[in-house]
C-alpha cells in the first residue's frame, strides 16, 4: 500500500488530539459553518496544474496535534512555489537525514518567507541544496523557491507548510485560506488539491 506505513503510524498514536481553541475554529472553517472573506487567500505551494494530496492537516493526530500546519505527499525533487509574495528570511539546505526520530529535527531544511503583513510562511523538510532562492530574495506569489525531500523529524518524503503571524510579542501558527480547483477552501485531510491559481 503506497501510504500504509504512514496511515499505520496515523492509527498507532491514538485519539488525543490539541485542546488548542483554534483547533474547533479551523474545523468550523473548514465546514463552511464559519465563513471568512477577509484573510489571505495563498496559491498552493505547487506547480500550477499539479495535484496532491493533503496526508496530514491542521491539528491533526499524529505530529500536528499542536500545529496548524499541513502536509503535502510529495516525492523527493518535487518543486516546491512559493504560496504568496513576500521576502526570504531564511534558508536551510544543509541537512542530509530525516526520519520517524526527533532526534532528525536539526536537518529539516527549510525557506521561511515574510510577508508585507508581517505573517511568515515556512516551507520544510526541503532536500540537501534545495533551497532555489537565498536570503534577502524578494519572491513572486507561484515562485519556484526549492524542491521537496524528506530532511529533519519526517516519517515520508512531503512538504510541510505553515504561516505564523506574531501576537503580543509571541509567534502564533494560523490556518489559511487557498485557491484551489474547486474554489477557495481551508484545506482538509486526507484530501487532494489541485493548483488552478491564475498566472
Amino acid at each position: 500500500m503506497k501510504y500504509g506505513l504512514f496511515f499505520l503510524l496515523l492509527f498507532l498514536t491514538g485519539c488525543s488530539v490539541s485542546k488548542n481553541p483554534l483547533r474547533k475554529q479551523v474545523k468550523l472553517l473548514q465546514k463552511g459553518i464559519l465563513t471568512d472573506d477577509t484573510s489571505y487567500v495563498y496559491a498552493l505551494p505547487y506547480e500550477k496544474g499539479k495535484t496532491f494530496r493533503v496526508i496530514q492537516g491542521y491539528f491533526s493526530r499524529f505530529t500536528h496535534k499542536e500545529r496548524a500546519a499541513l502536509d503535502f505527499n510529495m516525492k523527493r525533487g518535487t518543486q516546491i512555489t512559493a504560496a504568496r509574495e513576500g521576502v526570504v528570511v531564511r534558508v536551510k539546505e544543509d541537512g542530509d537525514r530525516g526520519g520517524l526520530n526527533k532526534k532528525y529535527r536539526p536537518y529539516g531544511n527549510n525557506i521561511v518567507i515574510q510577508h508585507s503583513d508581517g505573517t511568515r510562511a515556512g516551507y520544510w523538510h526541503l532536500q540537501k541544496e534545495g533551497g532555489l532562492v537565498t536570503v534577502g530574495d524578494t519572491v513572486k506569489k507561484g515562485q519556484l523557491i526549492g524542491l521537496s525531500g524528506k530532511t529533519g523529524y519526517a516519517a515520508t518524503p512531503h512538504l510541510h507548510f505553515l504561516v505564523w503571524r506574531s501576537a503580543g510579542g509571541q509567534w502564533q501558527q494560523i490556518a489559511t485560506r487557498f485557491e484551489t480547483s474547486k474554489g477557495i477552501k481551508y484545506l482538509r485531510g486526507w484530501k487532494k488539491y489541485k493548483n488552478d491559481s491564475p498566472e
